[in-house]
């Protein structure tokens, strides 16, 4: 896939991006601010570089300032029919944080880790070789 353009957006299609390459990482997060956003046990994220994105369309931005550092995560939504598309993190800067459930695709980017898992349900168990994080995982 190195190389190759991938393509999703929102439920509605108005919101809609690209992007080339592969994910930084991609990881299933159970924090419960994910837990809320996507209504689900956990949420898995594909990690781009600013360079490798491009959205189309103007998305709502929801400011959620209740994050463990205390930097704010941009939530970016569409405001049509509500599918989370990306969060930029105040304290990640030049990186998107993609929700995988909006690509086009349905193979691939499989999560490498999880993180957050403190505040897993207990019966949403990803492989038990999967690397654990209890909170926010150490990326580089």
């Amino acid at each position: 896939m190195t190389g190759a353009t991938h393509t999703g957006g929102c439920n509605c299609r108005q919101i809609r991006y690209e992007f080339t390459g592969e994910p930084q990482a991609v990881v299933a997060c159970h924090c419960l601010n994910c837990q809320r956003q996507g209504g689900g046990a956990f949420s898995v994220n594909l990690l781009l570089t600013d360079e490798q994105f491009t959205l189309h369309g103007e998305p709502k931005i929801y400011v959620d300032g209740d994050t463990e550092s205390s930097a704010p995560v941009y939530r970016h939504f569409c405001g049509n029919c509500g599918s989370p598309i990306i969060s930029t993190a105040a304290g990640v800067p030049g990186m998107s944080i993609l929700k995988a459930g909006t690509l086009d695709e349905r193979v691939g980017f499989a999560p490498q880790m999880q993180c957050w898992t403190d505040t897993a349900f207990s019966w949403a168990g990803l492989p038990g070789d999967l690397p654990s994080s209890p909170r926010n995982p150490e990326l580089g």
